[in-house]
């Protein structure tokens, strides 16, 4: 039997914190699965392969979004043409914006795997009656960021200028908290109001044009933020990309060039879901985008892990994941990010 394949990232400030995790999901998963533990890439891969080879039903991933974006990639690369199994996101990071976002419910690492394991064994017995079906979930698309002529990356969640600053001021504080979050956002709110150092520290604007699919161009000019999501969050409960499911293997897409202050008193619209006002920004449905600087890195997030790049990057529509909502799903709209469980070979400290 297939059965559940459940990945912890051990290195994970979650996971660091719970050193018995491993033993007690094991138990959970009994004779429906197995559970591996990733310390490093290499590890990543041999697990990815083992996983291929058995065929796994689902894919559970015991890390936050960091984690999970790591893990995407590194399963697009093992598995090749051959399709992803189901995706579980277990919440076991600090950072959770994507498991939140599209409905997972808020529960313990623990308890998700509990449903899990609980609704596969119950899809087994169904099967047996009525034939294969999938488990309930939610389909949606990942990103693929290339930069630099490398391996690309996969995720739901792009940003560069302040969305990368504010996530670099956040991940100074220690220890990172929804409080500590939510407090950076105040502080540059309020530094915002009176031109202080913090708000311009967090808000180096990217000088540099976006090129669209269908010869579509957003100038040469100072961008507050470039981003792109396929899901609607992007932490503390905003809601930017409103538009991420308009299309098909595509992905709605900013361009931000606001000032700082235009920009604040937008907030309250984008938090509700709603467009920003005319003259603050661009925006499309986009398969594909190409981010050039024209002063300097390009400094970028995704999925809440930051990186740096030369002068131009791609953003394209990669393939479709289905992710299981295990038990009731999660209809809140709190989305409270943490700091990211960040790459498998690093800790999250």
């Amino acid at each position: 039997m297939p059965g559940i394949g459940v990945l912890l990232n051990p290195k994970s400030r979650h996971n660091l914190r719970d050193p018995g995790a491993a033993d007690r999901f094991s138990r959970h998963v009994g004779d429906s699965g197995i559970v591996r533990a990733a310390r490093s890439i290499d590890e990543l891969y041999r697990i990815a392969d083992e996983f291929r080879r058995i065929d796994i039903d689902v894919l559970a991933i015991g890390g936050g979004d960091g984690t999970a974006h790591v893990t995407l990639g590194g399963f697009l690369d093992v598995y090749g043409d051959k399709a992803l199994p189901q995706i579980a996101l277990l919440r076991a990071g600090t950072m959770n914006t994507v498991a939140s976002s599209v409905g997972v419910r808020r529960d313990s690492p623990d308890g998700l795997l509990k449903r899990l394991v609980s609704d596969y064994r119950c899809e087994l017995r169904r099967r047996v009656r009525s034939g294969p079906a999938a488990l309930p979930g939610v389909e949606r698309n990942l990103m693929r960021v290339t930069a630099d002529a490398g391996k690309p990356f996969y995720g739901f969640l792009f940003g560069a200028g302040v969305i990368h600053g504010f996530l670099a001021e956040y991940y100074r504080t220690d220890p990172p908290t929804p409080l500590a979050a939510a407090t950076t956002l105040a502080r540059g709110v309020s530094s915002a109001l009176t031109g202080g150092e913090l708000i311009r520290r967090m808000t180096t604007p990217l000088h540099g044009s976006v090129e669209l699919e269908g010869d579509e161009r957003w100038p040469e000019r100072d961008y507050l933020a470039v981003a792109a999501g396929t899901i609607a969050h992007i932490g503390l409960g905003f809601q930017p990309f409103h538009r991420h499911a308009a299309s098909p293997a595509a992905f709605h897409a900013l361009g931000i060039y606001a000032s700082v202050s235009r920009f604040v008193r937008e907030l309250p619209r984008i938090y509700r879901g709603l467009p920003m006002r005319s003259g603050r920004a661009y925006e499309a449905v986009t398969s594909r985008m190409i981010v050039r600087s024209a002063a300097g890195p390009l400094r970028f997030m995704i999925d809440g892990d930051l990186h740096e790049t030369g002068s131009e990057l791609v953003v394209s529509a990669g393939p479709v994941v289905r992710m299981v909502l295990p038990g009731p799903p999660h209809t809140g709209r709190g989305v409270t990010p943490d700091r990211s469980s960040l790459a498998l070979m690093t800790s999250d400290s």
